[in-house]
């Protein structure tokens, strides 16, 4: 087990803190893979509890006592037959991350990560956010006991992440400023050694997210979908999810591998921009909006495996607008009584737009994953609904309002 540069190829110990290859590369976890095939079956993974940890053979720790969790994992995949019947697809399925115990997927990310740093004797955690990996970090930086600072562009986190992050303990600094200025200056900490970084840039992170892939291929009782759509921001989790379906074809786990749909938002969208030019490099957007805060990035750290898990896969990328994002987390909460937030929507709004345009068959099994809870951003839920309506008590006006549903 090394970390190694994706670039270069230069290998380093799996214990060196270093976030990027000294050629500036990006860093991944590489296993013996002939070892882990000796070790496990479909059989004896299903022996445990599902969750994060059930693929402890694939995942970079050592020490097990130092295991750092509050039972991650386990989310629910739903099929999704009223929405799928909406949408004339045969086979549909939501990966609800939302249903993880910080309400996102990042919980799966930060029990890998917070449990390196346990590990590794580190006191002090920190990290960049728009909103989600602040409210991670929070809450298992204080189930093990550290110090957590988080950086976060002032204004720009939906309220429910931020009152997570702060309830959890963690040490808030809002600059004026946005994402990617926040990230920038959390990274100088860490290469000062002033805490140990827990963005996405860490390869531990993206090993702990990866579970999603192989949950996925357990809860379909190890078929395999045609296709998985993920809203991108940070870029890391569609290169996860990618890597775990490789890392359980290498085991004899698998056989096929999905084809990989990354979705932006339209305010920020240089990955899907460098598809549209069949380019390997982005263009960074200075100034992303969205509504979608959790994906509003406009210079993602992990877009050369994102990429990579596109092309490899041959599958696609897409940006969609505020509007169908928010038409979309509509229609996926009244069709299926699943509430998400916008950014997570990003996902059936790109499947929706990429059907339209012909891009998918109807007959491809499809999982979309939707990354976080809706009640992380109450506020655009409560900006893109109805208002209640508010009558006197009485009960004749009442039944004429009953009557009109």
């Amino acid at each position: 087990m090394i970390q190694k540069c994706i670039f270069c190829g230069k290998e380093y110990h799996i214990d060196d803190i270093i976030y990027t290859c000294r050629c500036g590369g990006l860093l991944e976890i590489v296993y013996d893979y002939e070892e882990i095939k000796d070790k496990v079956s479909k059989e004896s993974l299903r022996k445990r509890e599902i969750g994060v940890w059930r693929y402890l053979e694939y995942l970079p720790v050592e020490n097990l006592e130092k295991i750092v969790s509050l039972q991650e994992g386990g989310t629910p995949l739903y099929r999704c037959k009223n929405l799928g019947e909406e949408l004339g697809l045969k086979e549909l399925y939501v990966k609800n991350e939302g249903a993880n115990p910080t309400g996102s997927f990042k919980d799966r990310g930060m029990t890998v990560g917070v449990t390196k740093a346990e590990e590794l004797g580190i006191d002090v955690v920190g990290c960049a956010s728009t909103g989600n990996t602040s409210a991670s970090l929070a809450a298992y930086s204080a189930r093990a006991g550290k110090k957590c600072i988080v950086l976060l562009p002032g204004g720009k986190v939906a309220l429910g992440k931020l009152a997570q992050a702060m309830f959890y303990g963690a040490k808030v600094v809002q600059i004026r400023g946005n994402f990617d200025e926040a990230l920038e200056m959390v990274r100088k900490l860490a290469e000062d050694g002033k805490l140990y970084l827990l963005n996405s840039i860490n390869p531990f992170r993206l090993e702990g997210q990866k579970t999603i892939g192989f949950e996925i291929c357990d809860q379909l009782n190890w078929k395999v979908p045609d296709r998985i759509i993920v809203p991108v921001g940070n870029a890391g989790n569609i290169s996860a999810i990618w890597k775990g379906f490789k890392e359980f074809k290498e085991t004899g786990i698998i056989e096929d591998l999905p084809k990989m749909t990354g979705i932006q938002a339209e305010g920020a969208k240089p990955i899907v921009d460098a598809f549209k030019r069949n380019s390997r490099s982005i263009v960074p957007v200075e100034n992303p909006e969205t509504i979608a805060t959790a994906i509003r990035i406009g210079n993602p750290v992990n877009y050369p495996k994102a990429l990579d898990a596109i092309y490899s896969s041959g599958g696609y990328a897409e940006s969609v607008s505020d509007r169908e994002i928010t038409e979309a987390q509509k229609l996926l909460a009244r069709k299926e009584g699943i509430f998400v937030e916008p950014a997570s929507a990003a996902s059936i709004a790109g499947l929706m737009k990429l059907l339209e345009m012909g891009i998918i068959d109807k007959d491809e099994r499809i999982v979309c994953v939707t990354t976080g809870n809706g009640l992380k951003d109450p506020d655009a839920a409560i900006r893109a609904s109805e208002r209640p309506i508010e009558i006197e008590c009485d009960m004749e006006i009442l039944k004429s309002i009953i009557e009109k549903i």
